[in-house]
């Protein structure tokens, strides 16, 4: 297995920061012209991977979805951090923190409109890591 790690700065506000040319640059340099399966994992404890279409407005979508379902105001329990960062660290149980994506002749067999994306809702930790790894085939 192959594996980079990459930083990502998501600033202190929520974002769903694209990641698809990213892990296409990854699997183009680890897979060459095989088929396998890409991993993208965020080891963090509040953020998240989702596969959706960007730049159409899903992804403020997404985020205002997500502050209905999920409300900073709802009065966590887990309190440490700024108001509502309890939030943060049930969202993940919602979108989870990997994604498996199948690479055929090497190349992401994504969707028309399907965009990797990293999730982050903690206003509180402005950088990340997204683990990414090549499982050939």
């Amino acid at each position: 297995m192959q594996s980079e790690l990459i930083e990502v700065r998501t600033g202190g506000r929520e974002v769903v920061v694209d990641l698809t040319e990213e892990c296409a640059g990854f699997v183009a340099r680890a897979a060459g012209s095989g088929d396998g399966l890409l991993h993208v994992f965020v080891p963090h404890a509040t953020a998240g991977v989702a596969i959706l279409e960007t730049g159409a407005g899903s992804d403020d979508d997404l985020l205002a979805l997500l502050e209905k379902l999920v409300p900073r105001d709802f009065g966590w329990r887990h309190r440490h951090g700024t108001p509502g960062h309890g939030r943060d660290h049930v969202m993940p149980a919602l979108i989870p923190p990997y994604a498996s994506i199948p690479v055929i002749g090497g190349r992401l067999a994504l969707g028309t409109w399907q965009s990797i994306c990293l999730v982050d809702t903690n206003v509180d930790n402005p950088e990340r890591q997204v683990r990414l790894s090549w499982l050939a085939g």
